[in-house]
């Protein structure tokens, strides 16, 4: 006797269903409802068995099942077939089911074939077929089909939202302008799903009054609509509209406590590091009870962007369902904050509970062992990740492979970086950027700008991070003339406009080689106020150079913009010190001492047989310290020896 059972309402046995077609289909529906998909696989394959008879309504529930688990379309090819043999193959509604089913499974060229077959198409039937060339990402062909469609019949705002969704993920504004046009003209731009994704569209490429424009044309009570326009401002930067944006929904009285609106305000709060605002948001979530785990882990985020790790751990715990974003927050926020080993420990932790291991929570592991210099232990991850190389998440993932490029490089393995670099099948700026910087940190400055020329015959567009890059490693490896002509090349070959890090860079090239008066003279003709980094890097050029004059006023800049950082006092008092005016080193250290400013140990790390030793300045907790300081001391007598 065949039996079949699911818990809830529907429990019988398969000969109490009989020849009854109806009674067949509800038992295959029950279970595509309950999402039991296999199980609906075999109530159809008993169902052909006992010979029960197909109807209208039978091939479209099991292509329900098929398109839920989309696996591979031999099995949507044996439906099809069967449909056939019984006479259906003609039926719409079981066209439309299939081609949906054949898309789902990635066989668009199949859904194709079929489509073209169909002797009656409906609205259903354009949708899904140009919802197909869009998930292949045939986007052109998508819009082809669009236009014929309008000719057979008109769209509707299904349709609309598909080939729109498809506008704002590709950016691509000329298609989407024309998209809008015809949704204005047809009157389905009073669709707010529509009227939403136009706004979103013209969001991520045009200026921000005519974003304003359209939003003033939107249905303000409409969260999705403020939600878009916040996203907006939060991309721009401009956490002071986000803000206001946020207080005129409330003025407004419209519903202000969607977590989407809340995940973003944070998420954009976080990007500023506003902690005094950000903390006011969270005391409004906890008063109104309005969140969710992805709500709390944009706060984790925010807390951790903020320095305030302590509270992102606390959130961590609070987070009852952890998904891998939960996850990859809490390493990312030990790694923002220094705290390397904490990262790793939580990625065990991860382990220890049979977590699926997302590419990200690979490539925050990674990030790790490589601020630790712990190239042995990353290389054991490598392999790993090799290992499962066909399904693995390093197949592709143009992110985590980067990230392997910049663990061999920091580690000084060049071979193996080259390797990984050479090896990679998509090389994006990003990764070329990376392989320019490590080259760069190392002294190989030539073969940087090797990489550079290589980069720019590839067609590989650099990028302000590029050219930093290129600045530094001309830095570390004293090519004044080709860091001169980068740094003018930018905005005149690129035109990308050299920032505050830029000229920085090109005050330390300067000062490494001695030019003292041509770096101060870039800081003096800046158009952008100067910072703490670009006064440092002229008086470490100071200090090494011995000029006296340049390096006091270069400090004295410093404590104007630091007054409380102990480091710069201790540098002017060095400053001071080598040419022997002591009285004035005292008065330095009595004002240290007035203020109370200690200057905070500096550390560093090795990776020996696999575990991480940690050092600290000054420290005797290690279990060796007297061993380590003796070799410290015999290396400081060889380098004196030595000259």
């Amino acid at each position: 006797m065949l039996h079949t059972s699911v818990p809830g309402a529907f429990n019988t046995t398969l000969e109490h269903l009989g020849p009854n077609t109806m009674a067949w289909n509800l038992a295959m529906k029950y279970h595509v409802d309950e999402e039991l998909f296999y199980s609906a696989f075999l109530l159809y394959k008993n169902m052909r068995k006992l010979g029960v008879p197909h109807d209208t309504f039978t091939l479209p529930i099991v292509n329900r099942a098929l398109s839920s688990m989309r696996i591979d379309a031999s099995l949507g090819k044996m439906i099809h077939c069967v449909a056939i043999q019984v006479g259906l193959d003609v039926d719409l509604y079981f066209c439309n089911t299939m081609i949906e089913a054949y898309v789902k499974c990635e066989c668009v060229g199949y859904a194709c074939n079929l489509f073209d077959e169909m002797l009656q198409r409906d609205v259903v039937s354009w949708t899904s077929m140009i919802a197909g060339y869009i998930s292949e990402g045939q986007l052109s062909v998508a819009f082809d089909l669009f236009n014929k469609m309008r000719i057979e019949l008109e769209p509707n705002s299904v349709t609309l939202v598909v080939i729109m969704q498809a506008c704002c993920a590709s950016e691509i504004l000329n298609e989407g302008v024309q998209i809008h046009g015809y949704a204005f003209k047809s009157g389905l731009l009073m669709d707010w799903s529509v009227k939403n994704l136009v706004l979103r569209m013209y969001a991520s490429r045009v200026s921000t009054e005519e974003v304003e424009l359209l939003f003033s044309e939107v249905d303000r009570t409409d969260v999705a609509s403020w939600n878009v326009l916040i996203s907006f401002f939060t991309s721009q930067r401009d956490m002071t509209r986000v803000l206001r944006l946020f207080n005129e929904m409330h003025s407004l009285e419209v519903r202000p406590w969607n977590i989407e609106t809340l995940t973003i305000v944070i998420s954009a709060l976080a990007k500023s590091a506003c902690l005094s605002k950000g903390e006011g948001m969270h005391c409004l979530i906890i008063k109104t009870g309005v969140y969710d785990d992805i709500l709390l882990t944009s706060l984790l985020d925010f807390y951790a962007k903020c320095g305030r790790l302590e509270t992102s751990v606390q959130l961590f715990r609070e987070i009852r369902c952890k998904s891998n974003i939960t996850w990859g927050a809490m390493m990312l926020a030990f790694i923002q904050n220094g705290s390397f080993v904490d990262a790793i420990s939580l990625f065990q932790q991860m382990q220890a509970k049979d977590h699926d291991i997302a590419p990200e929570i690979w490539r925050n592991l990674i990030d790790a062992y490589a601020n630790l210099g712990a190239l042995k232990s990353g290389k054991v991850v490598h392999g790993n990740l090799i290992k499962d190389l066909l399904n693995g998440p390093v197949k592709g993932n143009v992110h985590l492979e980067t990230s392997i490029l910049n663990m061999y490089l920091r580690g000084g393995n060049m071979s193996s970086a080259k390797a990984c670099f050479d090896r990679m099948p998509i090389k994006d700026v990003v990764a070329w950027t990376t392989m320019i910087e490590g080259l760069g940190s190392h002294g190989f400055g030539l073969e940087a700008l090797t990489y550079f020329n290589l980069m720019m015959q590839e067609r590989v567009q650099p990028n302000h991070v590029t050219f930093l890059s290129l600045l530094s490693a001309c830095s570390h490896s004293g090519l004044v003339t080709e860091g001169c002509n980068i740094y003018y090349s930018m905005k005149w070959g690129f035109g990308i406009e050299p920032n505050l890090d830029h000229h920085t860079c090109m005050v330390d090239l300067l000062g490494r080689n001695g030019m003292l008066n041509e770096a101060l003279a870039i800081i003096l003709k800046m158009i952008v106020l100067p910072d703490s980094r670009i006064w440092g890097a002229l008086l470490s050029a100071s200090r090494v150079y011995g000029n006296r004059r340049f390096g006091e006023y270069a400090a004295e800049r410093l404590l104007e913009l630091e007054p409380h950082n102990a480091g710069y006092y201790t540098l002017l008092s060095n400053i001071k010190a080598s040419v022997g005016s002591w009285n004035e080193v005292e008065e330095m250290r009595r004002m240290m001492s007035e203020k109370d400013l200690k200057k905070k140990p500096g550390w560093s790390c090795i990776e020996v047989n696999g575990v991480i030793q940690g050092f600290v300045s000054g420290d005797i907790s290690h279990t060796e310290s007297e061993e380590v300081y003796e070799t410290l001391g015999r290396l400081s007598r060889a380098i004196q020896e030595f000259g």
